[in-house]
């Protein structure tokens, strides 16, 4: 069902870039931008992820240099059933995270370094978990594909700011074709963007909260970034507003309202539905499971330095990333 929505979403973003293509410069425009929408489709299949995770930068992390977050993650996949994905670490004071990729086997994750110094393992658990929800639900390859092309339908937008709007120019709706490509379109992209990231987060909320167990690790983890990142700009971001969605929680400033305008859900009636879910797993078997335990590390690799566990039996998140301890990809 998800490859059918995902098919049925890239064929909409695909005639939205035609149709923007046909403002422009009429039917040569259309079909110019019919060429490259479907080389884009194409390349964003298999590239889309890295694409994200280059625009922020995000580094490779391994059970050697990130032993506790990668132990997290590690336990938390094996909880859920799913292959390790990659994981990334991205030096960024705010507190947030994404998933990304095609399909669980080729799937990612990341999450900033303000993330794991700002939250308790427990908290950390609960993200991770919400991301590794949205690789089992097949939602990474949607959300990264759509980042991709909005971005690209935004970008186009802009270019119509060079193009004559006279019919000389073969473009048939003058000015108006011009100022509805700058505008309209790019607007358009953004609303379908953002409904289909609202849509998607509360059942990953809920995926995530099974997986690690505890609904309100998860449900105190969305009020510390939500408030964090408020007052905390990301700057990466904000130079791809495109790829917004992607996050567990809006890394924009100013878009906290739920809203047709909102990339995400409103916080609060995120952890409403979460704490709603804790009341009602009071009492059953698995609200009272043991937290994830770490994974023991692979024989091949006796070198690799076990990850502490604290009394919940999460691995603990390391504090020193990012702040010049010697724990970190950056040394």
């Amino acid at each position: 069902m998800n490859m059918m929505k995902t098919a049925m979403l890239i064929a909409f973003m695909t005639a939205l870039f035609m149709a923007i293509g046909y403002m422009i410069g009429g039917t040569g425009g259309m079909m110019i931008a019919l060429v490259i929408a479907l080389a884009m489709n194409a390349f964003s299949y298999w590239n889309s992820d890295k694409m994200v995770l280059r625009m922020h930068n995000a580094v490779a992390v391994d059970r050697k240099n990130a032993p506790e977050y990668y132990g997290i993650v590690e336990s938390l996949a094996d909880r859920a059933g799913l292959p390790m994905p990659a994981v990334y670490l991205i030096k960024n004071d705010q507190p947030n995270a994404f998933a990304t990729g095609r399909n669980p086997q080729n799937a990612a994750v990341a999450a900033t370094t303000g993330l794991l110094e700002r939250l308790s393992q427990e908290e950390v658990a609960g993200v991770m978990a919400h991301e590794l929800a949205h690789i089992q639900n097949r939602d990474t390859l949607t959300m990264t594909i759509t980042a991709t092309l909005a971005g690209a339908i935004s970008m186009l937008g802009n270019f119509a700011f060079f193009f004559g709007g006279s019919r000389d120019n073969n473009n048939p709706f003058g000015f108006i074709g011009i100022l509805a490509a700058m505008i309209v379109a790019p607007f358009a992209a953004m609303i379908v963007q953002m409904a289909i990231s609202r849509t998607r987060e509360y059942s990953a909320d809920r995926r995530g909260a099974e997986i690690c167990g505890n609904p309100e690790w998860l449900a105190s983890a969305l009020a510390k970034i939500a408030s964090a990142a408020g007052r905390t700009v990301n700057v990466a971001a904000e130079r791809n507003p495109a790829t917004a969605h992607m996050f567990i929680i809006n890394p924009l400033n100013g878009q906290r309202a739920d809203s047709l305008f909102s990339t995400h859900p409103d916080t609060e009636n995120r952890i409403r539905a979460l704490m709603a879910m804790a009341s009602d797993m009071d009492g059953r078997v698995d609200r009272a499971q043991p937290a994830p335990q770490p994974v023991e590390p692979q024989p091949e690799r006796p070198s690799s330095r076990p990850a502490r566990s604290g009394s919940s039996g999460i691995p603990k998140t390391g504090r020193k990333w990012g702040r010049g301890g010697d724990q970190g990809p950056w040394g």
